[in-house]
Protein backbone atom coordinates (compact mmCIF):
# COMPACT_ATOMS: atom_id res chain seq x y z
CA UNK A 1 0.00 0.00 0.00
CA UNK A 2 2.84 2.38 0.90
CA UNK A 3 4.54 1.61 -2.41
CA UNK A 4 1.36 2.39 -4.36
CA UNK A 5 0.93 5.65 -2.45
CA UNK A 6 4.58 6.63 -3.03
CA UNK A 7 4.35 5.75 -6.72
CA UNK A 8 1.11 7.71 -7.14
CA UNK A 9 2.42 10.78 -5.33
CA UNK A 10 5.70 10.80 -7.25
CA UNK A 11 3.84 10.34 -10.53
CA UNK A 12 1.46 13.20 -9.74
CA UNK A 13 4.35 15.53 -8.93
CA UNK A 14 6.21 14.52 -12.11
CA UNK A 15 3.14 15.07 -14.30
CA UNK A 16 2.49 18.46 -12.70
CA UNK A 17 6.09 19.60 -13.24
CA UNK A 18 5.83 18.67 -16.91
CA UNK A 19 2.31 19.87 -17.74
CA UNK A 20 1.73 23.07 -15.76
CA UNK A 21 4.54 25.10 -17.39
CA UNK A 22 3.35 24.00 -20.85
CA UNK A 23 0.08 25.88 -20.28
CA UNK A 24 1.62 29.05 -18.89
CA UNK A 25 5.27 29.63 -19.83
CA UNK A 26 7.46 28.44 -22.70
CA UNK A 27 10.59 29.62 -20.90
CA UNK A 28 9.87 27.60 -17.76
CA UNK A 29 8.98 24.61 -19.93
CA UNK A 30 12.33 24.85 -21.70
CA UNK A 31 14.15 25.04 -18.36
CA UNK A 32 12.22 22.07 -16.94
CA UNK A 33 12.82 19.95 -20.05
CA UNK A 34 16.48 20.96 -20.02
CA UNK A 35 16.81 19.82 -16.40
CA UNK A 36 15.24 16.44 -17.18
CA UNK A 37 17.48 16.10 -20.23
CA UNK A 38 20.60 16.76 -18.15
CA UNK A 39 19.62 14.18 -15.53
CA UNK A 40 18.64 11.71 -18.25
CA UNK A 41 21.94 11.99 -20.12
CA UNK A 42 23.88 11.41 -16.89
CA UNK A 43 21.73 8.36 -16.11
CA UNK A 44 22.33 7.00 -19.61
CA UNK A 45 26.10 7.24 -19.42
CA UNK A 46 26.09 5.85 -15.88
CA UNK A 47 24.39 2.72 -17.24
CA UNK A 48 27.82 1.67 -18.46
CA UNK A 49 29.35 1.62 -14.98
CA UNK A 50 28.71 -2.12 -14.83
CA UNK A 51 29.87 -2.75 -18.38
CA UNK A 52 33.59 -3.55 -18.42
CA UNK A 53 33.85 -3.04 -22.18
CA UNK A 54 32.57 0.58 -22.17
CA UNK A 55 34.06 3.64 -20.50
CA UNK A 56 32.17 6.65 -21.82
CA UNK A 57 33.26 10.22 -21.13
CA UNK A 58 29.97 11.24 -19.51
CA UNK A 59 31.20 14.77 -18.71
CA UNK A 60 31.82 15.39 -22.41
CA UNK A 61 28.41 13.99 -23.29
CA UNK A 62 26.67 16.16 -20.71
CA UNK A 63 28.59 19.26 -21.82
CA UNK A 64 27.66 18.82 -25.48
CA UNK A 65 24.04 17.97 -24.66
CA UNK A 66 23.55 21.11 -22.57
CA UNK A 67 25.44 23.27 -25.10
CA UNK A 68 23.41 22.01 -28.06
CA UNK A 69 20.14 22.31 -26.12
CA UNK A 70 20.87 25.91 -25.11
CA UNK A 71 22.08 26.99 -28.55
CA UNK A 72 19.27 25.40 -30.55
CA UNK A 73 16.58 26.57 -28.10
CA UNK A 74 17.99 30.10 -28.27
CA UNK A 75 18.00 30.02 -32.07
CA UNK A 76 14.42 28.76 -32.20
CA UNK A 77 13.26 31.62 -29.99
CA UNK A 78 15.39 34.22 -31.84
CA UNK A 79 17.83 34.82 -28.97
CA UNK A 80 20.83 33.77 -31.07
CA UNK A 81 21.48 33.99 -34.83
CA UNK A 82 21.18 30.83 -36.93
CA UNK A 83 24.92 30.88 -37.60
CA UNK A 84 25.57 29.97 -33.94
CA UNK A 85 24.36 26.45 -34.75
CA UNK A 86 27.56 25.71 -36.68
CA UNK A 87 29.61 25.92 -33.46
CA UNK A 88 28.23 22.50 -32.57
CA UNK A 89 30.03 20.64 -35.37
CA UNK A 90 33.66 21.34 -34.35
CA UNK A 91 32.65 21.03 -30.68
CA UNK A 92 31.30 17.51 -31.19
CA UNK A 93 34.36 16.38 -33.12
CA UNK A 94 36.62 17.88 -30.47
CA UNK A 95 34.90 15.83 -27.79
CA UNK A 96 35.42 12.66 -29.81
CA UNK A 97 39.12 13.47 -30.29
CA UNK A 98 39.55 13.63 -26.50
CA UNK A 99 39.37 9.82 -26.59
CA UNK A 100 42.97 9.85 -27.88
CA UNK A 101 44.24 11.15 -24.53
CA UNK A 102 41.89 9.22 -22.21
CA UNK A 103 43.91 5.98 -22.61
CA UNK A 104 40.82 3.83 -22.11
CA UNK A 105 40.16 0.46 -23.71
CA UNK A 106 37.71 0.15 -26.63
CA UNK A 107 37.87 3.78 -27.82
CA UNK A 108 35.59 3.03 -30.78
CA UNK A 109 32.83 1.72 -28.50
CA UNK A 110 33.37 4.61 -26.09
CA UNK A 111 32.98 7.18 -28.89
CA UNK A 112 29.96 5.38 -30.35
CA UNK A 113 28.18 5.27 -26.98
CA UNK A 114 28.93 8.98 -26.48
CA UNK A 115 27.28 9.86 -29.82
CA UNK A 116 24.39 7.46 -29.29
CA UNK A 117 23.52 9.04 -25.95
CA UNK A 118 23.23 12.43 -27.66
CA UNK A 119 20.97 11.00 -30.37
CA UNK A 120 18.87 8.91 -27.99
CA UNK A 121 18.41 11.45 -25.18
CA UNK A 122 19.34 14.98 -26.27
CA UNK A 123 17.72 15.01 -29.71
CA UNK A 124 14.19 14.21 -28.47
CA UNK A 125 14.36 17.04 -25.92
CA UNK A 126 15.51 19.47 -28.62
CA UNK A 127 12.58 18.31 -30.78
CA UNK A 128 10.24 18.99 -27.84
CA UNK A 129 11.44 22.61 -27.80
CA UNK A 130 10.85 22.74 -31.56
CA UNK A 131 7.28 21.54 -30.97
CA UNK A 132 6.84 24.33 -28.42
CA UNK A 133 7.88 26.79 -31.13
CA UNK A 134 5.41 25.33 -33.62
CA UNK A 135 2.72 25.53 -30.93
CA UNK A 136 3.30 29.28 -30.58
CA UNK A 137 2.54 29.71 -34.29
CA UNK A 138 -0.87 28.02 -34.11
CA UNK A 139 -3.82 30.36 -34.54
CA UNK A 140 -6.31 28.39 -32.44
CA UNK A 141 -4.12 27.08 -29.66
CA UNK A 142 -6.51 25.72 -27.06
CA UNK A 143 -4.32 22.92 -25.69
CA UNK A 144 -0.52 22.86 -26.04
CA UNK A 145 0.25 20.13 -28.53
CA UNK A 146 3.26 18.99 -26.51
CA UNK A 147 0.99 18.63 -23.46
CA UNK A 148 -1.40 16.53 -25.57
CA UNK A 149 1.49 14.32 -26.67
CA UNK A 150 2.56 13.71 -23.07
CA UNK A 151 -1.01 13.01 -21.93
CA UNK A 152 -1.65 10.45 -24.68
CA UNK A 153 1.72 8.80 -24.08
CA UNK A 154 0.97 8.43 -20.37
CA UNK A 155 -2.56 7.18 -21.10
CA UNK A 156 -1.16 4.56 -23.45
CA UNK A 157 1.42 3.42 -20.88
CA UNK A 158 -1.02 3.44 -17.96
CA UNK A 159 -3.84 1.50 -19.62
CA UNK A 160 -1.42 -0.93 -21.25
CA UNK A 161 -0.08 -1.71 -17.77
CA UNK A 162 -3.44 -1.82 -15.95
CA UNK A 163 -5.43 -3.77 -18.54
CA UNK A 164 -2.44 -5.94 -19.35
CA UNK A 165 -2.27 -6.94 -15.67
CA UNK A 166 -5.93 -7.99 -15.80
CA UNK A 167 -6.32 -9.39 -19.32
CA UNK A 168 -2.78 -10.23 -20.36
CA UNK A 169 -2.06 -13.78 -21.54
CA UNK A 170 0.01 -13.64 -24.73
CA UNK A 171 3.55 -12.32 -24.24
CA UNK A 172 4.57 -9.48 -26.54
CA UNK A 173 8.35 -9.81 -26.33
CA UNK A 174 9.25 -12.26 -23.57
CA UNK A 175 13.01 -12.14 -24.17
CA UNK A 176 13.19 -8.41 -23.40
CA UNK A 177 10.11 -7.59 -21.32
CA UNK A 178 8.38 -10.68 -19.85
CA UNK A 179 5.51 -8.69 -18.32
CA UNK A 180 4.35 -7.02 -21.55
CA UNK A 181 1.42 -8.70 -23.30
CA UNK A 182 -0.41 -8.26 -26.58
CA UNK A 183 -3.66 -7.69 -24.69
CA UNK A 184 -2.14 -4.85 -22.66
CA UNK A 185 -0.46 -3.29 -25.69
CA UNK A 186 -3.64 -3.32 -27.78
CA UNK A 187 -5.70 -2.03 -24.84
CA UNK A 188 -3.30 0.88 -24.40
CA UNK A 189 -3.47 1.64 -28.12
CA UNK A 190 -7.27 1.60 -28.09
CA UNK A 191 -7.39 3.99 -25.12
CA UNK A 192 -4.83 6.27 -26.74
CA UNK A 193 -6.95 6.59 -29.88
CA UNK A 194 -10.16 7.17 -27.89
CA UNK A 195 -8.57 9.82 -25.70
CA UNK A 196 -6.97 11.41 -28.78
CA UNK A 197 -10.46 11.86 -30.23
CA UNK A 198 -11.72 13.19 -26.87
CA UNK A 199 -8.89 15.75 -26.63
CA UNK A 200 -9.63 16.92 -30.15
CA UNK A 201 -13.37 17.10 -29.59
CA UNK A 202 -13.22 18.92 -26.24
CA UNK A 203 -10.17 21.15 -26.55
CA UNK A 204 -9.19 21.49 -30.23
CA UNK A 205 -12.16 20.65 -32.51
CA UNK A 206 -10.57 22.37 -35.52
CA UNK A 207 -7.76 19.80 -35.41
CA UNK A 208 -9.72 16.62 -34.63
CA UNK A 209 -7.91 14.71 -37.37
CA UNK A 210 -4.52 15.71 -35.93
CA UNK A 211 -5.37 14.31 -32.51
CA UNK A 212 -6.89 11.13 -33.95
CA UNK A 213 -3.73 10.34 -35.92
CA UNK A 214 -1.63 11.30 -32.88
CA UNK A 215 -3.56 8.70 -30.88
CA UNK A 216 -2.70 6.15 -33.58
CA UNK A 217 1.01 7.07 -33.81
CA UNK A 218 1.85 7.07 -30.10
CA UNK A 219 1.15 3.42 -29.08
CA UNK A 220 3.57 1.61 -31.43
CA UNK A 221 6.27 4.23 -30.85
CA UNK A 222 5.75 4.13 -27.10
CA UNK A 223 6.00 0.36 -26.80
CA UNK A 224 9.15 0.30 -28.97
CA UNK A 225 10.73 2.95 -26.76
CA UNK A 226 9.84 0.94 -23.68
CA UNK A 227 11.28 -2.25 -25.18
CA UNK A 228 14.45 -0.45 -26.23
CA UNK A 229 15.21 0.75 -22.73
CA UNK A 230 14.30 -2.63 -21.25
CA UNK A 231 16.86 -4.14 -23.60
CA UNK A 232 19.53 -1.66 -22.45
CA UNK A 233 18.82 -2.32 -18.77
CA UNK A 234 18.89 -6.09 -19.27
CA UNK A 235 22.22 -5.74 -21.05
CA UNK A 236 23.81 -4.09 -18.00
CA UNK A 237 21.70 -6.09 -15.50
CA UNK A 238 19.85 -3.28 -13.69
CA UNK A 239 16.17 -2.76 -12.86
CA UNK A 240 16.01 1.07 -12.83
CA UNK A 241 18.31 3.72 -14.29
CA UNK A 242 18.41 5.49 -10.90
CA UNK A 243 16.29 5.99 -7.77
CA UNK A 244 15.70 9.73 -8.18
CA UNK A 245 11.93 9.17 -8.43
CA UNK A 246 10.64 6.93 -5.60
CA UNK A 247 8.45 4.16 -6.99
CA UNK A 248 9.38 4.94 -10.59
CA UNK A 249 13.15 4.71 -10.84
CA UNK A 250 15.00 7.29 -12.89
CA UNK A 251 14.25 9.94 -15.48
CA UNK A 252 14.98 7.48 -18.28
CA UNK A 253 12.44 5.09 -16.78
CA UNK A 254 9.79 7.82 -17.05
CA UNK A 255 10.77 9.03 -20.52
CA UNK A 256 11.52 5.68 -22.17
CA UNK A 257 8.33 5.70 -24.26
CA UNK A 258 8.58 9.42 -24.94
CA UNK A 259 12.03 9.17 -26.55
CA UNK A 260 10.60 7.15 -29.44
CA UNK A 261 7.29 8.98 -29.58
CA UNK A 262 8.83 12.45 -30.01
CA UNK A 263 10.58 12.06 -33.41
CA UNK A 264 7.48 10.58 -35.04
CA UNK A 265 5.11 13.04 -33.34
CA UNK A 266 7.37 15.94 -34.37
CA UNK A 267 7.34 14.77 -38.00
CA UNK A 268 3.55 14.40 -37.94
CA UNK A 269 3.21 17.87 -36.40
CA UNK A 270 5.42 19.38 -39.11
CA UNK A 271 3.43 17.68 -41.87
CA UNK A 272 0.06 18.66 -40.41
CA UNK A 273 0.58 22.26 -39.32
CA UNK A 274 3.32 23.57 -41.57
CA UNK A 275 1.82 22.02 -44.71
CA UNK A 276 -1.71 23.06 -43.70
CA UNK A 277 -3.40 19.65 -43.95
CA UNK A 278 -6.29 20.87 -41.80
Amino acid sequence: MNNILTRSLTGAIFISIILIPLFFSEIISILVLGLFMSIGIIEFYKLFNKAEFVNTNWVAGLFFSVLSYVIISSILFSLLPLETFYILFPTLYSLIIIEIWRKKTNPLINSASLIFGIIYITLPFILMVSILKIDMQKDNNTIPILAGMFILTWINDTFAYLLGSILGKRKLFKRISPNKTWEGTLSGAFCSIIFGIIIGYLFDPTNMFFWFITGVIIPPCGVLGDLMESMFKRDVDIKDTSNIMPGHGGILDRFDSTFFVVPFFFTWTIIYFLFNIY
